[in-house]
């Protein structure tokens, strides 16, 4: 496969590794600040354009990876969709519902595949839970939570665009917290109702939140929590903590930390100790979710299938975030979507 990549900061060089190592042709980039596209490309061996249309429509490309801030998605994808070209996009899928499902039906009606990128799906642990819960050993789950009390620097915000509202499309939740509520949503099934509550520039001078909680129910009956934060000195690896009426198991940082299930008779479960995670340092992380999610995207592109993070399952990531949001501005209980 064959990729082009459009935005060269920070996560970029992650992808650049990741597709490396998989076997995929960096073929080449663009970003908006010629210098660091050029010194990008000078990096990983790949050609420098000076436009995302050049690139959308470049022939020594198979499909577009975005990697800029969320504010930047439905270009690219209508370029894509003139182009034929498949497109995965960094999460979160876009900064509005509107957006987004567009994104969705421009990719659909032009026969083109548009994929998210939220890797965590594919850690080791996240794969033996999603098997284990299908297969029951976790009884009727109960409770389902997710906690990320991270911290990020004041220069990590230095930027007016970090943390806003229009570029990024909130903070802690959309920006961090956004992996641990789709792995929610994977493994657990949709929410049906949220309330939320924050707190908007508690220790950093941005104008979204830095500090939030959310209290859901889920559509199968579970209730669960999501606390998402910066603003937690040092910062603590996150968490996923699943309960049903057989036992518990909690996800930390990229392992499995512990699996208690009572007369448990299935595989071994995976537990570990060691964890990886970006608490404190956002490139702190595992390069081979990525690699494991780029060569999904990359066979669903070559056989006509469904990469395991679609469009639609960004977008009902985002549809959690934002109805937080909603009901932390309103002050009341939000209902979901169908």
């Amino acid at each position: 496969m064959r990729v082009g990549i459009i935005g060269t900061g920070a996560i970029s060089h992650m992808h650049a590794r990741a597709l490396k190592n998989i076997g995929y042709e960096l073929t080449v980039c663009t970003d908006i600040f010629p210098d660091a596209g050029k010194k990008f490309a000078d990096t990983h061996g790949c050609e420098f354009v000076a436009t995302y249309e050049e690139l959308c429509r470049h022939p020594k490309v198979d499909y577009v990876d975005v990697c800029t801030f969320p504010d930047f998605r439905l270009q690219p994808v209508e370029i894509c969709a003139e182009s034929k070209k498949h497109v995965q996009v960094q999460k979160p899928i876009s900064v509005s519902l509107e957006t987004a499902h567009k994104m969705v039906d421009v990719a659909k009606k032009a026969g083109i595949l548009l994929g998210v990128v939220s890797q965590h799906r594919f850690d080791d642990s996240s794969q033996f839970l999603k098997k284990a819960i299908a297969d029951g050993r976790l009884g009727k789950i109960l409770q389902a939570d997710a906690y990320v009390k991270w911290y990020r620097s004041e220069q990590y915000y230095s930027r007016p665009i970090k943390g806003s509202w229009a570029t990024e499309g909130g903070g802690a939740m959309i920006n961090q917290a956004i992996h641990q509520v789709d792995v929610l949503l994977w493994l657990v099934g949709r929410v049906k109702e949220v309330v939320g509550f924050w707190q908007l520039g508690a220790l950093h001078k941005i104008e979204s939140e830095d500090v939030i909680n959310a209290m859901l129910r889920f559509e199968h009956g579970a209730t669960g929590v999501i606390t998402a934060s910066t603003a937690m000195w040092p910062g603590y690896s996150e968490r996923v903590e699943i309960h049903g009426t057989k036992g518990t198991a909690i996800l930390t940082g990229d392992k499995l930390t512990a699996w208690d299930v009572e007369d448990d008779s299935g595989p071994a479960a995976p537990v570990e100790q060691s964890v990886l995670s970006g608490a404190s340092d956002p490139m702190a992380i595992p390069l081979t979710p990525f690699e494991r999610q780029f060569l999904n995207f990359g066979n669903a592109c070559k056989t006509g299938g469904t990469p395991l993070v679609s469009g639609e399952e960004g977008l009902r990531a985002l549809e959690l975030v934002l109805a937080t949001y909603q009901s932390c501005r309103e002050d009341r209980k939000v209902e979901l979507g169908n």
